[in-house]
């Protein structure tokens, strides 16, 4: 809501030899912090599901920014396998890697699953990320100061997650499946900055609010009905990836590592009761999940 009261936020920091990789970066939020970057002289990777459109989209980007540094990756984030091959491919060709933008989701979609067997909403949104993330920790510790910034929703205020049915198959319900994912987004930011701050990697969720892309196209009445009715404070990609910007740009001394923010401000959040639970459980899944894989030293 501030953003419909005050002037929008910009910023003319300069990014020259800082290389950022952004999913989802195709269209949409992603498209658009992609393009700020890379007008900020930044070298950004854009790592797209979708090829054909990720190389259009970095083709638009060359055409609109001149000198632009962008190049399109694949990476299908419902697969650890890609996932693997993405990393890999970025230890290959990188030196550094100073801002991870994880921008690429699914929204209140129809029943599917990952590759590996997770609800969609929850593998693409939060595990899919929360791999990539740990599979380029070591670059991004290397790179420091490096920021992840993680792309939440205010849905995660009526997430709960339901540990004993990742796979979504017990009582599926598209709502309620992503508000678990952007709940997880945020509590993952939250640890990740704990275990992040002695290396010089900042770690922030953004809620870009109601923004006009294509993450809506599953969304079906009453909703759409709903959408309709408040159009006037539905945001374009560009708006809504000014948060993101900001993440990427600000001053660390202005900045709160684990922080989630909003029409660029940092918002204090209450997880009464479940926080502990959450917090010992996503704990758990850290350990679990990050158990036995490589290292790039």
């Amino acid at each position: 809501m501030q953003a419909l009261f005050a002037p929008k936020w910009s910023s003319d920091v300069r990014l020259d030899g800082k290389t950022a990789i952004v999913t989802g970066a195709n269209t949409g939020i992603g498209k658009e912090t992609a393009t700020d970057l890379a007008s900020r002289g930044a070298k950004v990777i854009m790592a797209c599901r979708d090829m054909a459109k990720g190389e259009q989209a970095a083709r638009d980007i060359l055409r609109a920014v001149k000198g632009a540094k962008v190049v399109a990756r694949q990476l299908d984030l419902a697969d650890t396998k890609s996932i693997c091959q993405f990393a890999e491919n970025i230890y290959d060709t990188e030196k550094t890697l100073h801002y991870l933008v994880n921008n690429a989701g699914v929204a209140i979609c129809p029943y599917a699953t990952t590759a590996d067997g997770y609800e969609m909403q929850f593998g693409v949104n939060h595990l899919g990320h929360f791999f990539l993330t740990f599979l380029l920790l070591d670059l991004l510790k290397h790179s420091a100061p490096s920021r992840v910034i993680n792309v939440s929703s205010a849905a995660h205020a009526m997430g709960k997650i339901q540990f004993d049915d990742l796979s979504g198959e017990k009582d599926y319900h598209p709502v309620r499946a992503y508000a678990q994912s952007k709940l997880a987004n945020v509590l993952f930011s939250r640890e990740l900055a704990k275990r992040m701050e002695a290396f010089g990697v900042g770690v922030y969720s953004v809620d870009p609010g109601a923004v006009n892309t294509e993450i809506t196209r599953h969304i079906r009445r009453p909703f759409v009905d709903v959408i309709k009715t408040f159009s006037f404070l539905i945001k374009t990609p560009a708006d809504g990836a000014l948060t993101v910007i900001y993440c990427v740009v600000n001053p660390e001394s202005q900045m709160v590592n684990g922080g989630y923010y909003n029409d660029w401000l940092a918002w204090r959040l209450y997880f009464p009761l479940q926080w502990p639970l959450y917090c010992s459980r996503i704990n758990c899944f850290w350990q679990v999940f990050t158990a036995d894989r490589p290292s790039h030293q």
